[in-house]
């Protein structure tokens, strides 16, 4: 797109506010005098430093459109979501209806964004985002997100958007003024740290004149529009610490709560004392989809992350994606990958953890198990109110946590069956790589391994590296088959059996990111392209005998900070096959406090359990489940 035909080419919405046409139309009591009429942004009263930390006292709970629908949702989709969740979750806590990234680009159509030079952005003439009016009717004529909040808050639910980090490079390439001030965006950005996965903003440059100003301009406006929680994307990792502390100033100075959410993770644990300082919560991983590795790799996480639970400051596990999901980045009308164990597991550990509770499927969709998940009652008190919160054991794939009631003394336990602590059994592999990174030459490994006679399956693995699986963009080149004839077969010439990466979607002769198969600056035409944690199963003819290809890291990870490290694995037998056995879990009541008898509730089923004492305790917890139990003493 040709960046000074701007005006010709992007829609700008000249959008004019005055403050006494702010005032608060939804119910909410947003200030302290519970004065419903009371201006949005008053000039008088600006909010304490520490007071953010009330508009989140217990952990949020909500929808997000992200897992469901990617950068494009529309208007009546979200109505659609609200009104579900006014009508069946609302009484049990859920309250936010947030919409997620790129809601001010007009032609975003599916669950993959656009390129930056095919995308239409509507701004206001002062360099600011404004919703599509394509999409969201109810935006248009300047009327931004104000209808919509609304609607929503008519609901008695509360309004939220994603935002990118930054300045949009739109209004810095044309100059466009930040208003109430003489400088323009091109005054206020720099090219260092521009985000890596999404090319729309520029950094802003604290300490710039106009720099806080801007910030402060954007949440002036959505304070006008009603905004109740903003979750800003490409802050967290890497850690931007100046303009967390900005954004923390401009949504302070609007005078409005709005829950603040810092994206994506891994945060870095050594930052959580100014995450804390300044955000009401913050990602622990990279975006979290629906299966077993990622879970699994989630209790490692949670358990790091657990001292530092603070009531308004919130470490954060990343959303639920169960329930059906209609256009997203790595589900197309589908449902929940999870298993209804491994959905409880979910439920379980993000309770015990005190996560914040984020829906990511569509929510008309939901079927009564997934229900029965989202309105426990018993389970969500747990999530609320329970203090002291930690994992107490982790061995062998069997977990344990624990929490208090402040209230009674009782004891909140969870026991998991892990089943296999790891993604992929590891006993039978055909090929390991060991780490791969950007001190491996040539970024990869040269693959060249005999089948076992008979073979008819052929799994590929891609696992991290150890660090997690953030950018772990990763390339199989020309994967081939020999067969004993002499023949050979191309895998890229077969349709697997199954696919799954953990992040976009595998992709067949071009990388998981949509570009070409580029590893080291070597660009290839065949192979095979996905993102850690994935594996590809294939049916192979049973007179295949060798399976040679190159491995490497594609270029889509390596350009990343931290990006990639992965390991490469090579399986004939399924290499997810573990002892899938209920096991039973013994729990030392003695160790946890409890010298006498006590009685046990299973939350999960609103059971009675009986009387128990010393080690009788010993639930049966099925394969990748969970069970919840209330434990007080007599």
């Amino acid at each position: 797109m040709n960046r000074y035909l701007f005006k010709n080419i992007i829609a700008i919405v000249l959008v004019f506010f005055s403050f006494e046409a702010c005032k608060s139309q939804d119910g909410f009591d947003y200030s302290p005098s519970n004065n419903q009429e009371e201006e949005i942004l008053p000039e008088e009263e600006n909010v304490s430093p520490t007071s953010f930390h009330d508009w989140a006292i217990t952990p949020p709970m909500g929808w997000n459109s992200w897992d469901c629908f990617g950068p494009s949702v529309v208007e009546d989709e979200v109505k659609a979501n609200a009104d579900y969740m006014a009508a069946n979750l609302k009484d049990y806590g859920w309250e936010y209806v947030v919409v997620d990234i790129r809601w001010y680009v007009d032609n975003q159509t599916t669950g993959h964004y656009n390129a930056y030079d095919n995308s239409t952005f509507i701004l206001d003439e002062y360099g600011r985002y404004m919703p599509s009016p394509t999409r969201f009717p109810s935006a248009a004529n300047g009327a931004g997100f104000k209808p919509l909040a609304d609607y929503i808050h008519s609901l008695g639910l509360k309004f939220g958007i994603h935002i990118m980090r930054g300045v949009p490079k739109e209004a810095v390439f044309n100059k466009m003024p930040i208003k109430g001030t003489e400088k323009t965006a091109a005054d206020i950005y720099s090219t260092v740290s521009e985000c890596t996965w999404l090319q729309d903003n520029y950094t802003v440059v604290a300490g710039k004149e106009g720099a806080q100003e801007y910030y402060n301009s954007i949440f002036d406006l959505y304070a006008s529009w009603g905004l109740d929680f903003v979750k800003v994307d490409d802050l967290s990792r890497p850690y931007h610490a100046d303009e967390i502390e900005m954004i923390r100033k401009a949504i302070d100075q609007t005078g409005r709560p709005i829950v603040f959410s810092m994206s994506p993770g891994a945060t870095p644990v050594e930052e959580h004392e100014h995450a804390a300082a300044n955000a009401n919560m913050w990602r622990t991983i990279d975006d979290f989809w629906d299966n077993w590795a990622q879970l699994n790799y989630s209790f490692e996480k949670c358990a790091e992350w657990a001292p530092y639970i603070q009531p308004g400051a919130w470490p954060d596990a990343d959303m639920l994606p169960m329930g059906k999901f209609i256009r997203g980045e790595r589900a197309t009308n589908r449902y929940t990958k999870f298993t209804a164990d491994e959905q409880y597991t979910l439920m379980t550990l993000w309770t015990m953890f005190k996560s914040p509770l984020m829906f990511g499927g569509n929510l008309p969709d939901n079927d009564s198990f997934t229900n029965s998940l989202l309105t426990n009652s018993e389970v969500l008190n747990v999530h609320a109110h329970s203090v002291n919160n930690k994992q107490w054991l982790n061995e062998n794939g069997l977990i344990s946590w624990t929490a208090d009631d402040p209230d009674t003394g009782d004891k909140f336990v969870a026991l998991f069956n892990g089943g296999g602590d790891g993604f992929v059994n590891t006993r039978n592999l055909l090929y390991r790589s060991g780490t791969v990174s950007r001190l491996t030459d040539g970024y990869g490994e040269q693959i060249d391994i005999d089948l076992p006679e008979g073979s008819t399956q052929l799994y590929l693995i891609v696992n991290d590296g150890g660090d997690d699986y953030s950018c772990d963009h990763a390339d199989w080149i020309n994967p081939t088959i020999y067969l004993d004839n002499g023949d050979s077969i191309k895998l890229t010439d077969l349709t697997w059996k199954s696919a799954f990466a953990g992040w976009g979607n595998v992709a067949v002769n071009k990388s998981v990111s949509g570009g070409s198969l580029n590893v080291k600056g070597t660009v290839y035409e065949n192979g095979i392209g996905t993102h850690s944690q994935s594996i590809i199963q294939y049916d192979i003819p049973a007179n295949s005998i060798r399976f040679k290809a190159f491995a490497g890291l594609d270029i889509g990870g390596t350009s990343q900070v931290g990006g990639a490290t992965v390991e490469f694995m090579v399986s004939v037998t399924d290499p997810t096959s573990y002892d899938d056995s209920a096991v039973s879990i013994p729990v030392d009541l003695k160790a946890l406090g409890f010298p006498g008898e006590c009685v046990i509730r299973d939350l999960w089923k609103h059971n009675d359990l009986g009387t128990f004492s010393g080690s009788a305790f010993a639930p049966t917890i099925n394969y990748h489940g969970a069970g919840l139990y209330r434990i007080s003493a007599l």
